[in-house]
């Protein structure tokens, strides 16, 4: 099994691990420290050795910070977390407190004092980051002080080895393009920038600009290290010799420069000592990198990471990899559904045996690297937290009479997939159909969405949410993500949310997943992936209009659809899509199965 159920977090852990930390601030003459849920890569995912957060709070969530003081602390999340965090934290040690809406510079305004030291790691904060915390220290005439060591790990006795997943390289057939090609593009966009190199902080970007994978952090195939690249094209590689067999360290050798992560500062110092103007993005890049190449006499050109956009565009053997990776997920998916149908009626059916069960049928289709994401397997009240998992103390039994909310993904060579399927278990009340159909009318409102080169994901976030507005009725989390390709399958810079300021281009690939959550009693999301499209003319249009191609090939479960408040055009969509499911995926099926995928995708 690529997952475990196993109890992630205890909160009955803060309060000795707490206390161990604020004396080794007081040790260390500093009144307060921040732990981000971040490492030095400022990824989602991060390797047991840097979950920080969740060894001194007990939470397990992908996005958080304590702040601790003398006399308090507090932990911030964002929407996702908002239920999750009170079962794993010990809330009377540390407030929780919405990442967003209550940020924890807010907390740190009102709570530090006049010449008070508060503590940071400059290599877990971003520049801007690091920006606004000095502003509001600054306000409260106190100090930010960065540490050279970070005082988490002093405490820390039994912390894991850094890991040392082994280092492979993702083939032409896969990638689409050569990484010479890559690295000559992506100098030349450096050099546009006025800068003579750029350091490059993401695994991701790094795995896809030197054609490689990885095996460092849990379901993401991602080589934990860094780069910097100059704008005439050399390049240097930091990463721990150890993940390289012979094979890959001469492929890449006869692409970069390869040295230890020790190296990496030093390098930055080096960069500075030359006078280099250094491309760096302030959003993902570490305080500590732009500390470095300042000091040491450098000039900081800031700027997103070159690589983003060029990863997020997929080339056509990109976009055909996906294709054929949704192919093969949707048949193992299909299988699951069938045996869903013929057990959870039972009442034995209980959520891990369910992701356990999904897990198995994608294994079998011999083609699984990973699942992309721990699955979210929710019953009943479970399945409103929108970022559920599963562990064997939360474990509950799938109720009849209430829908079962699964969201889950694999990882293969050729794609990554994210599906998010909400499933009836006997009779739905005419209350869990409407709210369901809602978040089905949102749904379609994306996929069918046609709109003119320009276009960001926050303009099209609306069209999943208005008819649960009208309704009086909202989703505390984004519309939609980026998903790479055999990489994160969280990606940036696209996404469809408020906060999303990219235009969306073709060649894209982002999550459609609105949503609503009854706190207490059920979860609804259903969610396909979406490649956008090159624009094209409509008919009596006066411009060409983007729009989306469904990759996802699943059922929508139509025993939870009210079609009287479905639009004539919406209800067609529905159909649509259940007869491409049944004729792309059903040829692929044993004949129990093709027969149960007939039935699941008759019209509504």
């Amino acid at each position: 099994m690529f997952q475990t159920f196993d109890t992630p977090t205890d909160p009955s852990v803060g309060k000795p691990r707490l206390a161990a930390l604020k004396a080794e601030l007081a040790r260390r003459g500093l009144d307060g420290f921040l732990i981000p849920r971040a490492d030095a890569h400022q990824g989602e995912y991060v390797p047991p050795c840097d979950c920080r957060l969740q060894w001194l709070t007990g939470f397990g969530g992908s996005a958080g910070v304590a702040a601790v003081l003398g006399e308090r602390a507090a932990i911030f999340i964002d929407g996702r977390y908002t239920l999750q965090v009170r079962d794993q934290v010990d809330c009377e040690l540390f407030e929780p407190h919405h990442l967003i809406e209550a940020p924890p510079t807010d907390w740190l305004q009102a709570h530090l004092k006049p010449g008070m030291k508060l503590g940071f790691d400059p290599m877990l904060h971003t520049l801007n980051g690091t920006r606004r915390l000095r502003q509001v220290c600054a306000a409260a005439g106190a100090e930010l002080v960065a540490v050279a060591d970070n005082p988490v790990d002093a405490v820390w006795a039994d912390r894991p080895a850094a890991p040392l997943g082994a280092v492979s390289l993702q083939p032409m057939d896969k990638a689409g393009e050569e990484a010479r090609d890559k690295i000559t593009r992506i100098a030349a966009s450096v050099g546009r920038t006025g800068a003579d190199a750029v350091v490059i902080t993401q695994p991701d970007s790094i795995a896809w600009l030197f054609n490689i994978r990885g095996s460092d952090v849990m379901h993401t195939p991602i080589p934990l290290s860094f780069a910097v690249l100059t704008a005439a094209g050399s390049a240097q590689l930091f990463i721990d010799g150890r993940k390289l067999s012979n094979t890959v360290r001469d492929t890449l050798a006869m692409l970069t420069d390869i040295a230890e992560p020790a190296a990496f500062l030093p390098a930055l110092e080096a960069l500075g000592a030359a006078g280099k103007a250094v491309l760096v993005d302030p959003d993902l890049a570490g305080e500590a990198i732009a500390t470095r190449i300042l000091a040491a006499g450098g000039k900081l050109v800031e700027g997103p990471d070159p690589i983003l956009l060029p990863k997020a565009i997929k080339n056509r053997v990109e976009i055909a990899g996906a294709r054929a990776a949704h192919l093969r997920d949707a048949v193992a998916f299909a299988r699951f559904l069938c045996w869903f149908d013929a057990t959870a009626p039972g009442g034995e059916l209980d959520e891990i045996a369910a992701a356990e069960a999904l897990e198995r049928f994608r294994v079998e289709t011999g083609a699984l690297r990973d699942i992309s994401f721990d699955t979210i397997s929710g019953a009943g009240p479970n399945g409103a937290i929108c970022h559920y998992r599963v562990n064997r103390e939360s474990n509950l039994p799938i109720p009849v009479g209430r829908p079962y909310l699964i969201d889950s993904g694999g990882q293969y060579e050729d794609g990554t997939t994210d599906i998010t399927r909400t499933l009836a278990v006997g009779e739905m009340t005419a209350d869990m159909k409407r709210h369901f159909t809602l978040v089905l009318k949102g749904h379609i409102g994306i996929a069918t969405a046609r709109f003119p080169v320009g276009t960001t994901g926050a303009q099209l976030d609306t069209l999943a949410r208005i008819a649960l507005w009208k309704a009086g009725l909202d989703y505390d989390h984004g519309t939609g993500h980026g998903v790479g390709s055999f990489l994160s399958v969280h990606e940036g810079p696209q996404r469809i949310a408020k906060t999303g300021a990219q235009p969306l281009r073709p060649g894209m690939i982002l999550s459609n997943e609105p949503g609503y959550y009854p706190a207490g009693q059920y979860g609804i999301r259903i969610e396909n992936l979406e490649l956008v499209t090159e624009a094209a003319e409509i008919p009596g249009g006066e411009r060409p209009m983007l729009g989306f191609e469904t990759l996802t090939l699943a059922p929508i479960d139509r025993r939870l659809v009210e079609p009287a408040l479905l639009t004539a055009e919406e209800r067609d969509w529905l159909n649509r899509y259940h007869a491409r499911v049944n004729e792309e995926v059903g040829p692929h099926l044993d004949a129990r199965t093709r027969i149960w995928l007939e039935a699941a995708t008759k019209p509504v």
